[in-house]
């Protein structure tokens, strides 16, 4: 049930062609073939231009870790992170990929975990890698936030700011569709713009690659968090709190935590080695 409002009711179209009722071409799709050739495209850009030790080759295979990286890891995330009694109940839910669900925590555990092996088989270094793949990362995360928009999920909370939005789904939970922040457009434009912008100075601007490896990277997990938290400030919670904070925020305190041993580890090597 709608609410009478004169807020604009969001109708957008997740698919883009729906061939059958399991079968479709969707946005969200889209997003993430999106997120990966633009992060293709930068890592050839920095090779080029002499910033990245990554050569064509190397880049096809590392492509491949972290593709498979961030779906495993982002759809496992999601099982075990957020819908742990879903999956029990029904384990096969993880296959059905068309009925969505991505965790981004996973996804940069799985992330990790892919270049780990990436670097290990190239013998290359982690740390130095690290820091060039989390500019890679805030593409990705601004597309997959615009598509969690068209999709009408993961809404944000009630208010009455003038650019809020109805989101007909959110009426599943609640007597009527209340007008709601579209606090995956903040979330896009924190995690995505934000960090990308940010990333790309660091990168571009300062020597903390070549001089301070791994830095870069605790930084980018560092920074993640905050901005995280502040979105979940606005999103309506999507599963139960934890320690009285939305699951997004919880979790986000490990990559605090990830992001200072990186940072503090790479001081004390570089400082050891001065």
């Amino acid at each position: 049930m709608l609410a009478a409002s004169s807020h604009w009711v969001h109708n957008l179209n997740p698919d883009i062609i729906r061939f059958s009722d399991t079968i479709a071409i969707r946005w969200y799709g889209v997003a993430y073939i999106a997120g990966f050739l633009v992060a293709a495209w930068l890592l050839k850009f920095y090779h080029t231009k002499g910033r990245s030790p990554i050569n064509p080759d190397q880049q096809a295979s590392l492509s491949i870790w972290l593709f498979g990286g961030v779906f495993l890891g982002g759809r496992l995330g999601s099982m075990f992170l957020y819908s742990w009694d879903d999956f029990i109940s029904d384990p096969m839910r993880v296959f059905r990929v068309w009925e969505g669900g991505m965790a981004s925590h996973g996804g940069f555990i799985g992330v990790a975990l892919g270049l780990f092996f990436f670097c290990r088989s190239q013998k290359m270094p982690f740390r130095q890698l690290g820091d060039i793949v989390v500019t890679l990362a805030p593409a990705g995360l601004f597309f997959g936030r615009i598509a969690n928009f068209i999709n009408g999920e993961l809404w944000g909370k009630v208010t009455d700011v003038s650019w809020a939005v109805v989101f007909p789904r959110s009426a599943q939970f609640a007597e009527l569709a209340e007008s709601r922040h579209p606090s995956q457009l903040y979330e896009a434009a924190l995690e995505g713009l934000f960090l990308l912008i940010w990333s790309q100075w660091r990168f571009w601007k300062t020597d903390v690659v070549k001089t301070h490896p791994g830095r870069l990277a605790g930084e980018f997990l560092i920074l993640y968090a905050v901005v995280r938290a502040i979105g979940e400030v606005f999103r309506e919670p999507d599963s139960a709190l934890v320690l009285g904070l939305s699951k997004g925020t919880f979790y986000s305190i490990f990559l605090v935590v990830a992001g200072l041993i990186f940072v503090l580890t790479g001081k004390l090597k570089t400082s050891a080695t001065s």
